[in-house]
């Protein structure tokens, strides 16, 4: 299947008022001829309006990870759980997943910044009462103990997720408006971290540590890049840090995951607290450099939990090896260090918000690859955190296309700009 940007354009669509009056003076090249071997200077202005390997990456990675569900979810319908499942159940669904993200991700393009800037704080609210909504009985949906979902019959939303989104929003609109006293506690800091710290309340109540996480971290990484004082930052970065620790230690079953991480081969440990990750640890083992070939996975055989969600890389460790995990890595470094620079180069242009909420996604997607890389490969403790593009779900799918997105059309207004056209 060939892409062409052409046709791409055209199925994204374009603001029309968006089009620079450069464009205009380029369109015939110069003297009313087209150069370089016949391609005019419109043609190479269209051609520069989009992030053409952006948008390739963020394909080849879901695509990839709809192999690699299906791969690994092929043989769920041998187990009682999952025996009224076809073979192709996770595939199809997760297939259906992309279609409908890649949609709402043509559609988020479609807005403006100034418009994602002027709905932040209401966009937050919003997502507050649905985390709220998540803990009333008969409405939150459980799964393994956890209400982390709200059903919608054809897909199950989970409010987290939305948070992870909005919170990029929502901070990086505070971090604009308050940017005059960023420096003071009372007044820079104090209501964005009530407002982080109720979100972390509710997070907690489902319960949902990891993603908690991650939204701490993108809140404290905008409020960084925003110029919050130094000594303020670091007081607090501390401070969160004890109240993991004793949200850890005040939880028995957190407790004990902790100690069974510290030592997973122990036999009570490897089957208890610990299974998953000894399984992991395993598929990684068995792959070695180039893996044992796709489909060829043994752990997936009902011996690794959630196999086709949050130990996913464990699953391509071991069928592709060494070698498809580092493509995977070198991937999301790529897709983090890209976003880094769209937002630098927003900054240079004096679009503050649009740099700040570039920033901001990089974070939120490079902090949740890293936990989830981390915990595979048995470097942080197991969490229950997908990968971004690429594990089975349906809301952590849409919502990265939609931040990435937003992403692709910050550097679209970047690019205007820099010809000199008008947003």
């Amino acid at each position: 299947m060939k892409l062409g940007l052409s046709s791409l354009r055209g199925w994204l669509g374009s603001d029309k008022d968006a089009a620079p009056a450069a464009a205009g003076r380029l369109k015939g090249g110069v003297g009313g001829r087209s150069g370089y071997g016949g391609v005019g200077f419109e043609q190479r202005s269209r051609m520069m309006e989009y992030d053409q390997p952006l948008i390739w990456v963020v394909l080849l990675l879901m695509l990839f990870g709809m192999v690699m569900v299906y791969s690994a979810s092929v043989a769920l319908p041998d187990s009682p759980k999952y025996a009224s499942y076809s073979n192709y159940h996770f595939l199809m669904r997760q297939a259906i997943f992309i279609v409908l993200s890649i949609v709402a991700g043509a559609l988020a393009f479609r807005v403006r910044i100034e418009d994602w800037q002027k709905w932040a704080p209401y966009l937050f609210a919003g997502t507050l009462i649905l985390l709220v909504l998540v803990l009333v009985p008969g409405v939150g949906k459980g799964v393994n103990g956890a209400k982390r979902w709200l059903s919608l019959k054809v897909i199950n939303l989970q409010p987290s997720e939305l948070m992870k989104l909005f919170i990029v929003l929502y901070a990086a609109d505070y971090t604009v408006r308050k940017q005059a006293v960023m420096h003071k506690l009372v007044k820079g800091f104090v209501p964005m971290a009530a407002a982080v710290g109720f979100v972390g309340l509710l997070l907690l109540l489902e319960p949902d540590l990891g993603a908690f996480g991650v939204i701490v971290c993108i809140a404290m990484g905008i409020l960084f890049l925003g110029g919050i004082n130094g000594i303020w930052f670091g007081g607090i970065s501390a401070m969160l840090g004890g109240v993991f620790t004793l949200v850890i230690v005040m939880s028995p079953w957190r407790r004990e995951r902790i100690f069974a991480y510290l030592n997973p081969w122990e036999e009570e440990n490897a089957l208890g607290k610990a299974y998953q990750l000894s399984h992991s640890l395993i598929a990684f083992g068995r792959g070695e450099l180039f893996g044992v070939g796709l489909g060829s996975s043994v752990e997936k055989l009902h011996y690794l939990p959630e196999a086709h969600t949050d130990f996913l890389l464990a699953v391509i460790g071991e069928e592709l090896g060494f070698a498809g995990v580092l493509v995977v890595v070198l991937l999301f470094y790529w897709l983090v260090k890209h976003a880094f620079e769209i937002g630098r180069q927003a900054i240079a242009l004096d679009l503050t918000f649009a740099g700040l909420v570039a920033k901001g996604i990089g974070i939120w997607l490079g902090v949740q690859a890293f936990i989830n890389m981390g915990v595979n490969l048995g470097l942080l403790p197991t969490k229950g955190l997908t990968l971004p593009l690429i594990s089975y779900g349906g809301s952590g799918v849409l919502l990265n296309c939609v931040g990435l997105a937003i992403l692709l059309r910050i550097d679209y207004e970047n690019r205007v700009l820099m010809r000199g056209g008008r947003l």
